[in-house]
C-alpha cells in the first residue's frame, strides 16, 4: 500500500479484482443465509415464497471495488396461499435485517436509494412487471435511468428465475420497440469520455482534487455504459462488461478488433479506478474516484489517453450503430 499524507492507494490487477468480487458475493449471500436464519429463530417461520435478493450497479456488474456501496433490490413470487400484506410483512423484516448485516460488514447505503427497502426496490414478480412496463412506456429521463439500472440487475441469492424472467421482459420489449433505444442512447451518451480536442486530459480544477482526473465518470462509466447498450440492442442477459463484450463478439454483433481494442481500454479504466485514493470516513471506506494528480506520471498519462480515445471511439460506434438501427425501423 502507498500513501500521499492521509490518503491511501492500494494496487490492483485483473485477479484481485475478480477475487473482490467473489468476496462480496460471498459475504452477502451469507448475510442473507443468516437473515433468513434469524427470523426464523424470531418465529417469522421460513420465506413463505420464492425470492431474488439482486445487486445493480457495479455489484450486478460484478465490478465492486472494496469501497463499494449498497446498490440493491428484492423480488419476490406472489402466492395463493398469502396476501400481498403478509408477503410485505415478511419481507420487509428479511430486508431491515439483511441491509443491517450489510451495514456491520461496512457497506454504505446507496446515496441514490437504490436498496430494498426502499418498496420501488422490493416488490412482487407482478408489481416489478408493472413498473418496468411503465418505465418503458414513458421513457421519459428518470425512467430511462431506472431501466439502465435494472439492466444491470444479477441474482446473487435465491432464485435467478425471477431475475431472468424480469430481463426476458425488458429485452423482449426491446426487441418489440426498438425506438426505444435512441431514448436509452441519450442517457447512456451523457457521461462523455474527458480528453479535451487537442488530446489532452481533462482534469479536475478545483478543490482538494484540483489536478486530478475523475476516472470513474471520465472514462470507466462511459466506456461500461456504451458496451451496455449495445447488449441491449442485440438482447445479450449477460449483466458484466467483459461478458457483454464476450457475447457480442460470439454473435458477430461488433469486428473482433474493436470488442479487443475495448477490452484493453475497459482494463485500463477499472485498473485506474480501483487505484484511486480512498480515505475513512464516517466509519466507511470512501473514494471520490479521481486519480490525484501525484498519480498523473508520464506514464500513467499515455495509458490513461490510449484509453480515453478508444472510449471516445466507441461512444461514437454507439451512437451511429443505435441511429443505424432506429432510421431502419423507421424506413
Amino acid at each position: 500500500m502507498r500513501c500521499f499524507g492521509s490518503i491511501s492507494f492500494f494496487p490492483y490487477s485483473e485477479e484481485t479484482n475478480c477475487e473482490i468480487n467473489l468476496f462480496h458475493d460471498t459475504l452477502i449471500r451469507r448475510t442473507v443465509e443468516l437473515s433468513e436464519q434469524m427470523l426464523e429463530d424470531q418465529g417469522f417461520g421460513k420465506p413463505p415464497v420464492r425470492y431474488a435478493f439482486m445487486l445493480f450497479g457495479s455489484g450486478g456488474r460484478s465490478e465492486q471495488t472494496l469501497w463499494s456501496d449498497q446498490d440493491n433490490g428484492f423480488i419476490y413470487e406472489e402466492s395463493p396461499h398469502h396476501t400481498e400484506e403478509e408477503l410485505e410483512d415478511y419481507f420487509s423484516e428479511l430486508v431491515a435485517c439483511i441491509l443491517q448485516g450489510l451495514h456491520v460488514l461496512g457497506y454504505p447505503p446507496c446515496q441514490g436509494n437504490v436498496v430494498s427497502s426502499n418498496k420501488q426496490w422490493r416488490k412482487s414478480c407482478s408489481a416489478y412487471s408493472l413498473m418496468l412496463r411503465e418505465w418503458l412506456e414513458n421513457p421519459n429521463w428518470e425512467s430511462v435511468r431506472y431501466l439502465l439500472i435494472v439492466a444491470d440487475m444479477r441474482c446473487v441469492y435465491g432464485s435467478n428465475e425471477l431475475v431472468e424472467q424480469l430481463r426476458a421482459e425488458l429485452l423482449g420489449y426491446v426487441r418489440q420497440h426498438p425506438l426505444i433505444l435512441k431514448s436509452l442512447l441519450s442517457n447512456t451518451l451523457h457521461h462523455k469520455i474527458s480528453l479535451g480536442v487537442f488530446g489532452q486530459l481533462i482534469t479536475e480544477r478545483y478543490g482538494e482534487d484540483a489536478g486530478g482526473f475523475d476516472i470513474k465518470y471520465g472514462a470507466y462509466i462511459p466506456i461500461v455504459n456504451g458496451i451496455r447498450l449495445l447488449a441491449i440492442q442485440s438482447g445479450i442477459t449477460e449483466s458484466s462488461t467483459i461478458g457483454r463484450m464476450n457475447k457480442l463478439l460470439e454473435a458477430s454483433a461488433v469486428p473482433e478488433g474493436l470488442i479487443q481494442s475495448w477490452r484493453e481500454a475497459f482494463a485500463i479504466a477499472v485498473k485506474l479506478r480501483d487505484q484511486t485514493p480512498f480515505q475513512l470516513e464516517g466509519g466507511y471506506y470512501t473514494t471520490r474516484s479521481k486519480i490525484s494528480a501525484e498519480q498523473l506520471t508520464k506514464d500513467c498519462k499515455l495509458e490513461l489517453k490510449f484509453c480515453l480515445k478508444i472510449g471516445m471511439d466507441l461512444q461514437k460506434y454507439v451512437s451511429k450503430s443505435i441511429d443505424t438501427r432506429v432510421d431502419r425501423e423507421k424506413g
